[in-house]
């Protein structure tokens, strides 16, 4: 019986959980959430949400939603200028709060993702995962998770995907609470975030590359 109830969350109760959670909140922030995009729309114009194919459960691709952060601006040649120069000031804020990804919201409410998992990373990353890492793709990805609130982007590659995997085996509500508590007292104190990751790590699978 015991059993079987540690099983219900993981399998259940988590998506439950979620539904619990972003209908009202979605409704509740859908005023905010119409501001911040009118903001997007003035400085940076249309479209006003960056979609992006990224794996999800069982490594199934599907469409992440954020608010957009960058121009499109491109060099003489037509190619986008780095990450850094067409970061906007506005992008920069959105991602020091973590508000470019309240549209994620939308992707719990459909099934995509769900509220704490590990993050949904690039397709192009799937032939750099080991067979452990893997296990990621057993459960949905989620908005947040063990490793955003256990260092964000201050952690290594490893590290990181280590936190993934240390998740995915001991699930529980107790600890999607506590990661969601979290979560918002990191946000609050703008801890681990980087608004240009690539400033101070590689690409995973540039990482993996120079290691082979």
């Amino acid at each position: 019986m015991a059993g079987r109830i540690r099983m219900f969350y993981p399998k259940h109760g988590k998506r439950i959980f979620d539904l619990a959670l972003s209908i009202p909140g979605f409704l509740l922030l859908s005023t905010f959430i119409a501001l911040i995009a009118l903001f997007v729309r003035i400085q940076l114009g249309s479209p006003v949400l960056f979609r992006q194919i990224r794996p999800g459960l069982h490594a199934r691709p599907f469409t992440i939603y954020k608010f957009r952060t960058m121009t499109d601006d491109r060099d003489q040649n037509g190619n986008l200028l780095p990450d850094a120069e067409r970061l906007t000031r506005l992008g920069r804020f959105l991602r020091a709060t973590s508000l470019d990804e309240l549209p994620e919201l939308w992707n719990v409410l459909k099934g995509d993702m769900s509220l704490v998992g590990p993050r949904p990373l690039l397709m192009r990353y799937l032939e750099y995962f080991n067979k452990e890492e893997r296990i990621r793709f057993t459960v949905r990805p989620g908005i947040t998770g063990l490793a955003q609130i256990s260092g964000r982007n201050d952690l290594s590659w490893d590290k990181r995907l280590l936190a993934d995997i240390q998740y995915v085996q001991k699930i529980s509500f107790l600890r999607d609470l506590k990661i969601l508590a979290f979560t918002v007292l990191r946000v609050f104190k703008k801890q681990g975030v980087r608004t240009d990751p690539s400033i101070v790590m590689l690409d995973l699978d540039e990482e993996r590359r120079n290691k082979q």
